[in-house]
C-alpha cells in the first residue's frame, strides 16, 4: 500500500474477528516500530506482545474495564525505558521514542491489512506489573490488533487552517 493511502485508510478499530494474526504480519509490524525515528538514536523504548487471553483480560481490567481491548488477537504494549538515553530530560525523550514507534507499528498494521485501536486511557503502573516490566521501564501506550469486524465511519478531522500556523 502507497504510504498516504495507508495514512487515509487508517482508522480506530474497537471489534475484532476472533482469527489469529499470522507471524509474518506481526514480525512486519515489530519490524516498522523498530525503525522509528529516536533522540539521539537511543531507542530508549520497550515492545511487549501480548497474546494469552488471559493477560489481554488483565491488561483490559486496568483500562478501565474497556472489554473490547481483550478481544483483540494481539496487544502491544509500549513502554518508555528512559535509563537508555544519556541525555538531561531523558523520561521526555523515552516518552517521544515510544510515541513515535508506537504511531509506525499502527501504519503498519493497517499496510498488512489489520485493524488497530492506539490505546491511552489505563494505569500505567497496572499494566506495566500485568506485562512484567523491570523498574524504570513504564507503559507508555497500547495497541491492540487484529483482524477487523467493522468499518466504521470516519471520524472528522479539524480542517487545516485551525491546526496549522504559519509564522
Amino acid at each position: 500500500m502507497e504510504y498516504f493511502e495507508v495514512v487515509q485508510r487508517r482508522q480506530s478499530i474497537r471489534k475484532y474477528k476472533s482469527r489469529p494474526i499470522e507471524s509474518e504480519k506481526l514480525e512486519a509490524i515489530l519490524k516498522a516500530a523498530n525503525q522509528a525515528p529516536s533522540a539521539g538514536n537511543f531507542q530508549a523504548y520497550e515492545i511487549y506482545v501480548v497474546k494469552t487471553a488471559a493477560l489481554r483480560q488483565a491488561i483490559a481490567r486496568s483500562t478501565w474495564d474497556q472489554e473490547w481491548i481483550a478481544n483483540a488477537a494481539v496487544l502491544l504494549v509500549f513502554c518508555t525505558h528512559a535509563a537508555r538515553c544519556q541525555y538531561p530530560g531523558a523520561e521526555i525523550y523515552a516518552m517521544q521514542d515510544a510515541s513515535i514507534a508506537t504511531t509506525q507499528a499502527m501504519l503498519a498494521v493497517t499496510a498488512v491489512g489489520l485493524g488497530a485501536c492506539w490505546v491511552g486511557a489505563f494505569d500505567p503502573k497496572k499494566v506495566s506489573e500485568v506485562v512484567g516490566t523491570p523498574v524504570g521501564v513504564q507503559a507508555m501506550a497500547i495497541l491492540a490488533i487484529g483482524y477487523a469486524d467493522e468499518k466504521p465511519e470516519r471520524t472528522p478531522r479539524r480542517p487545516l487552517s485551525d491546526v496549522v500556523h504559519e509564522l
